[in-house]
């Protein structure tokens, strides 16, 4: 084989190299980009250059390599704690404390008391009328006198009009004598231990004088009308008790045996 020839083999083979070399040491990614040869170029040519591409990756600061790998939580809000390790003091991703549990939407909630981690809260601030109890706002159980209203329970069981002292009860006892309507009226419950008493002749006045608010009032909250009639008082006068009509605004005296209408009163609470 001539000198002349022998070149030209060995310049051929040497061609197939860098095919070679290349296609064992290329990254199956053929993105500079996404590997991280961000930049098209380094200071001072310090940097290390995409093997298949025009990309230089120059380094950064440790914050920026930390970000770089997903490290760019501070979790630091409220409720808030980092999941596993840090880099430059920073977490892939956070966790809320398990006591910011409440997502305070729904009936009877009025949104979250205090701050939020992840859209939920430690307590909720609950609508009008709603308490927070046990986890959850519940309606609120009225007792005692809420403006025209007195509650036992939750439940109306007395009404008066905006410009009385006193509650008048949701239904008549019935027709009976004196005696048994004194006795019926201060044995009767609004409450518990809350007893009533039988209306003077100026309150049994003044409820004919309010009849008209006393009746909506009834009637709107599950008690019954005054009766068209004359009720019991217990004011007397020469051995007999007086009684108001309910009709009219008459007052006349009984004597006690007569049966009339009761409806007892709450004067103290």
């Amino acid at each position: 084989m001539t000198n002349r020839n022998l070149f030209l083999l060995i310049g051929t083979s040497l061609s197939f190299l860098p095919q070679t070399l290349n296609a064992q040491c290329v990254s199956p990614i053929q993105d500079c980009y996404a590997l991280g040869y961000t930049q098209s170029s380094c200071p001072n040519g310090k940097g290390v250059k995409c093997p298949f591409g025009s990309g230089w990756y120059c380094g950064g600061t440790a914050a920026q390599d930390c970000i770089k790998l997903g490290y760019d939580k501070d979790c630091t809000g409220a409720g808030e704690r980092g999941n596993g390790e840090t880099c430059n003091g920073k977490y892939q991703s956070c966790t809320c404390d398990s006591s910011y549990k409440y997502t305070c939407t729904g009936t009877g909630y009025s949104g979250g008391a205090g701050s939020a981690c992840d859209g939920k809260y430690v307590q909720c601030s609950c609508a009008s009328g709603y308490e927070w109890k046990d986890g959850s706002c519940k309606q609120q159980v009225l007792n005692g006198a809420q403006g025209d209203l007195y509650y036992c329970d939750g439940k109306v069981v007395a009404v008066k009009a905006p410009k009385m002292n006193f509650f008048v009860a949701m239904q008549d006892l019935g027709l009976m004598n004196w005696n048994n309507a004194n006795s019926g009226c201060y044995s009767y419950s609004f409450c518990r231990n809350l007893r009533g008493a039988l209306p003077t002749k100026d309150q049994l006045l003044t409820m004919y004088d309010n009849k008209f608010s006393l009746n909506t009032l009834l009637s709107t909250n599950g008690g019954t009308n005054l009766t068209e009639g004359f009720y019991w008082s217990s004011t007397s006068v020469d051995y007999r008790y007086y009684s108001v009509s309910t009709s009219l605004g008459a007052v006349r005296a009984n004597t006690y045996n007569v049966a009339l209408y009761v409806r007892p009163v709450l004067t103290s609470w």
